[in-house]
């Protein structure tokens, strides 16, 4: 006990030198330049088309026309002390700190709503000690050069409140009107959540909301800006919950937005400090029109509400990511799965391995038989994969019905041959950078990756060879106007374009009619819907459903599942080849094809695809393509074969 009060006293002299300290720094902040703080904060983002959407835009209120009901809430739970203190609450930091030296623990904090609002202008929060005197010195700045009013309706104009900026903006989201109309109820829901967005949402958790609004609500009465009374009343009045922007009807705008603040942070070009840029203008890529269709699509075929989505459009050409969706609703689940989720993407990682293997000579025609099969590894391990219901043609099949059909047997044979090494390498050359492992169900997709990781590997097929850069940002400036950040185009050969017009012409075969035999084509059940020409590829594991298609001009990639790893219900991989197809066609509506031109080097053979042999007037027949000089010919004894058959005609 001695020891603890010692340590005390310690802490109050150094409280006493560091409270002087403050002062002489509180008299010199007043002679500088005053900061302009009300646009700081600021981000306006704009469309592919200059068009400015909401989500980070922050409308900037009087404190008069907020409600008193928000900003006694505010005050009472964030910081009862605001307008006595000069930006720190010193008898507050030492009650924290007894508390948490006594307990050990880090229980309480002692931040003021000045503490707060400075951390609000800079783009992120650093944990550095450089950060935090940065921080600490915006604090004695900000209360030395504005009014207490002013402080705190700065504070209330940048506060996040669950992925939306600002009261005024968070008032419209969550009910639909001003806050200035707030009632008690709805103010001290919403004063609640900036402790923690992700807990607090009363969309998201309305239990946890419920709880903090009548810490907050005791609160009030303890500090006396209202009666029991007015307490009891406000936490029976039933609540209705808006969850929409104002300026834009998508729920899902908001990943995308949240995935540009995600991407600005790693552009060293942008200060970190917003008081120096006066806040910031960027300009996006973003087609709202094919965001809301693909949002649509979406909430008309995804029907299990426990079921979430990710899904990507990119323009493959140069990367520009013109469409994202990390989730079914923003409004019940902030996490944006298109960036941050691992998932197994399953037999969309096929048309890379099969690109490898035409490579390492292999052609369309290659076959391998599609039976039930027991893999006998090193150290006498076996592996046993099966095909998708279980389904094979136990006989001979060739590459180009392997992939059409997904058939997981052909698919391990070709990795093994080549060794799984080597489908590491490849998948590293298109851009996967998480760690993969060099293992036979590899081929299969059993390793995890994220969604923007295969669409850029996937814009490597749909562009040719070339690798570009998915991005959301064209350009960042200033409040003035000044140009901070441009994107620059990065584009880099790296597979052969020869073999990739191959592969890609394969990836069409998904959804032809032609080569239904023992079992069907992956995508046929979409045919219909298809007017155009795409390579599309589809992926299912017992949790996992994706599909990647494309063609010249655009890509998508779509992945669903279950948060929890459940498994899906067989129907979801249908579901979601329906948002994929009407979100294409969509978006090449009154379009012309948009496909590829044949290289020199690059011949068309009719196959018989089941075999991989040239057809014949008694087979079913495809076009399909090869390097010169491996294509099928016609054997001597097939052609004898031929002739009677020819003659017949």
């Amino acid at each position: 006990m001695k020891s603890l009060k010692r340590i005390l006293k310690i802490i109050l002299i150094i409280f006493i030198v560091l409270i002087i300290f403050y002062l002489g720094l509180y008299l010199y902040a007043k002679t500088l330049k005053k900061l302009d703080i009300k646009l700081a904060n600021n981000y306006y983002m704009y469309d592919r088309n200059g068009e400015l959407f909401s989500g980070y835009n922050i409308e900037y209120i009087s404190l008069k026309d907020i409600s008193p009901y928000l900003v006694n809430a505010t005050i009472s739970i964030e910081d009862k002390n605001f307008y006595k203190h000069i930006g720190f609450d010193y008898l507050r930091i030492l009650k924290a700190l007894f508390i948490n030296i006594k307990n050990n623990e880090n229980l309480q904090g002692a931040s003021t709503i000045t503490q707060q609002y400075a951390k609000n202008l800079y783009l992120e929060f650093d944990k550095t000690w450089e950060r935090k005197l940065d921080e600490a010195w915006i604090t004695i700045k900000l209360e030395s050069m504005f009014s207490k009013d002013e402080i705190l309706e700065g504070y209330l104009n940048t506060i996040n409140y669950g992925g939306v900026f600002g009261i005024e903006n968070a008032s419209y989201y969550y009910f639909n009107k001003s806050s200035k109309d707030l009632t008690l109820a709805e103010a001290s829901i919403l004063a609640g959540i900036p402790k923690s967005p992700s807990n607090y949402s009363p969309i998201k958790n309305y239990e946890n909301a419920k709880k903090r609004q009548k810490t907050i609500l005791l609160s009030m009465v303890k500090n006396k800006y209202i009666t029991e009374s007015d307490m009891n009343k406000a936490l029976n009045e039933e609540l209705v919950f808006s969850g929409k922007l104002r300026k834009n009807d998508s729920s899902t705008v908001m990943y995308y937005q949240d995935a540009v603040m995600k991407e600005i942070k790693n552009i060293k070009s942008i200060p970190s400090s917003l008081l120096s840029t006066g806040g910031l203008k960027i300009y996006t890529n973003l087609d709202i029109n094919l965001q809301k269709e693909l949002e649509n699509n979406i909430n008309t075929y995804l029907t299990d509400d426990k079921l979430q989505v990710s899904s990507i459009i990119e323009n493959p050409n140069n990367g520009e990511i013109l469409a994202l969706v990390g989730g079914v609703d923003y409004s019940k689940s902030e996490y944006n799965r298109a960036i941050l989720s691992k998932r197994q993407m399953g037999s969309t990682l096929k048309p890379f391995l099969y690109y490898l293997a035409i490579e390492n000579g292999f052609t369309a025609s290659t076959t391998f038989t599609s039976s039930k099969t027991t893999f006998v590894l090193s150290n006498n391990k076996t592996y046993s994969p099966k095909n998708y219901g279980d389904i094979y043609g136990n006989k001979e099949i060739s590459m180009a019905l392997a992939l059409a059909y997904s058939d997981n047997i052909y698919a391990v044979k070709t990795n093994l041959f080549l060794g799984e090494e080597n489908l590491v390498d490849i998948l590293k050359r298109v851009g996967i950078e998480s760690k993969i492992e060099a293992i036979p169900s590899l081929a299969l997709g059993t390793e995890e990756i994220t969604m923007k990781e295969m669409i850029k590997a996937y814009s490597t097929l749909a562009n040719m060879g070339v690798s570009v850069t998915p991005h959301l940002i064209n350009k960042i400036e200033d409040n003035k106007g000044n140009v901070l950040y441009e994107y620059e185009e990065d584009k880099e050969i790296v597979l052969n374009k020869s073999i990739v017009y191959i592969i890609n012409q394969l990836l069409t075969n998904c959804y032809n009619s032609n080569l239904i035999d023992y079992t069907y084509p992956t995508c046929i059940n979409i045919a219909g819907k298809l007017k155009h020409k795409y390579g599309i590829k589809t992926g299912t594991t017992d949790t996992d459903n994706l599909v990647f298609g494309f063609n010249k001009d655009l890509i998508m990639g779509i992945w669903s599942g279950y948060d929890d790893n459940t498994n899906t219900p067989s129907n979801v991989g249908t579901m979601i080849k329906n948002i994929w197809a009407d979100t294409m066609e969509y978006y090449f509506k009154d379009k012309n094809d948009a496909w590829y031109d044949m290289p020199s080097n690059v011949v068309g053979s009719l196959i018989n695809p089941v075999d991989g042999k040239l057809a014949t007037p008694n087979t079913k027949s495809i076009m399909a393509y090869y390097i010169k000089g491996t294509e099928p010919t016609i054997e001597k004894e097939e052609l004898e074969n031929l002739i009677p058959v020819l003659k017949e005609d």
